[in-house]
């Protein structure tokens, strides 16, 4: 995919993924030119990456994000006090450090992530991200037939312990509020991009099992389509500063941040936009199984002491 660049400065990073967008302050005030200029950006690199907007605030950030889609809330955790559409994202409370795109257990899952560094830090903390398009052409063809075959349940009822890295005394706080609503989704594991037509896997974390196969089956399956996925040259890191801005297409990546910065504190603030139901290779769409109300979210707030969503009398 070439496209020609009149309003912004696009520097790839990496040879299948990544971009730094330079020369642009971000906000709700840019002209349309550029903002479809982003956009674009974002389908042909997957993730992009703005430095220096620590002129950004909550509200700043959530009026930019509103230029590229419509926000959606986290489904079962609640936003940052204060703010229409902000999930804060504390090491104190939770580390998101496994292979995953993001809310992928509803059906419609958001198309793209707004994320600002707010606090970062020395040494460490890095975020990766993985374009599944180039995971899906890659593989061999019989792969790519047997892939555009295959249903996946997604789930937010998961081993935490093992997928999740939050301290002991949090863990149970952090099921809490995550698992207050339980959603089992079955997604096809190729779907068509709805805006460059790509095919792309959707598999990460959230990944239950495939419709028709045993666990033990199913575990074998996603560990071999997941390993085109992170392959070296599928991925592009980003080195954070407070300031910063990350954006990617969550319909086309898989991302991860790297837990190797020990009880130094890092603190990112994400809006996440609307997405669209996933439409296989056979046309067939994503069907929602189930979605158990277990609490109200409601209930819960942000403990900014130590990071972590709690429930409140």
């Amino acid at each position: 995919m070439t496209y020609e660049y009149k309003h912004i400065q696009v520097q790839p990073i990496g040879g299948r993924i990544g971009a730094e967008i330079q020369g642009i302050k971000l906000s709700a005030d840019l002209a349309d030119e550029v903002v479809n200029e982003i956009n674009q950006a974002l389908l042909q690199h997957k993730a992009i990456f703005f430095k220096d907007q620590q002129h950004l605030d909550d509200v700043a950030q959530e009026a930019f994000a509103a230029r590229l889609g419509t926000p959606l809330n986290h489904p079962t955790v609640p936003v940052k006090d204060g703010s229409a559409h902000i999930l804060e994202i504390d090491s104190r409370g939770a580390r998101a450090d496994s292979w995953h795109t993001d809310i992928s257990f509803i059906d419609a899952y958001p198309k793209a992530s707004i994320l600002r560094s707010v606090v970062a830090p020395a040494v460490g903390g890095n975020t990766v991200w993985a374009n599944t398009t180039a995971a899906y052409n890659d593989l061999p063809e019989e792969l790519k037939t047997l892939a555009d075959s295959l249903r996946a349940i997604h789930s937010n009822n998961f081993d935490y312990a093992a997928k999740v890295s939050v301290p002991k005394e949090a863990l149970e706080k952090y099921k809490n509020y995550f698992n207050s609503t339980e959603y089992e989704t079955e997604h096809p594991l190729v779907r068509v991009h709805p805006e460059t037509g790509e095919k792309t896997l959707l598999l990460g974390h959230f990944f239950k099992s495939f419709v028709g196969y045993s666990s033990s089956e199913s575990r074998r399956l996603f560990d071999l389509f997941q390993s085109y996925v992170e392959k070296l040259e599928n991925i592009v890191s980003w080195r954070w500063s407070a300031g910063d801005v990350a954006i990617w297409d969550n319909r086309a990546t898989q991302h991860r941040a790297i837990n190797d910065y020990g009880d130094q504190h890092r603190v990112v603030r994400r809006v996440t936009l609307e997405g669209d139901v996933p439409v296989g290779v056979d046309g067939r769409p994503s069907r929602e199984l189930r979605k158990d109300v277990k609490q109200d979210i409601s209930n819960f707030r942000y403990n900014s002491e130590d990071g972590i969503y709690e429930k409140v009398s």
